[in-house]
């Protein structure tokens, strides 16, 4: 029986703090970030990290919505979409406020006794 891979990508924040909770993916995203569009050996290069392992790393990104791929040719080319980490960065913010507004009123409830 094989596995099939979901060919839904994921957007919510949680699939994205999950991609980036490793550190090959996080360098694969910062390289990206730049705004080129990569091939995989491209995105080897200068690293100790083999062909196979890059696109497994680049898989993950692309099932939680981050990255892109195209085809030219036999080459598989990569590109990151923005709008998830901008969607996680806007889920962190609403985290953050609320903190924000709990440590407020935890330290006016401190303050009055």
């Amino acid at each position: 029986m094989s596995r099939k891979t979901p060919s839904v990508r994921h957007r919510s924040p949680a699939a994205v703090f999950a991609a980036l909770g490793d550190p090959t993916r996080l360098t694969l995203v910062a390289k990206l970030s730049r705004g080129e569009v990569c091939s995989i050996s491209q995105l080897t290069a200068g690293t100790r990290l083999t062909r196979q392992a890059v696109t497994k790393h680049l898989r993950v990104l692309e099932h939680a919505g981050m990255v892109r791929c195209t085809r030219q040719g036999r080459e598989s080319l990569f590109a990151l979409d923005p709008e998830p980490l901008q969607t996680a960065g806007t889920y962190l913010e609403s985290v953050a406020q609320q903190w924000d507004r709990a440590l407020a009123r935890l330290k006016v409830f401190v303050e009055d006794d």
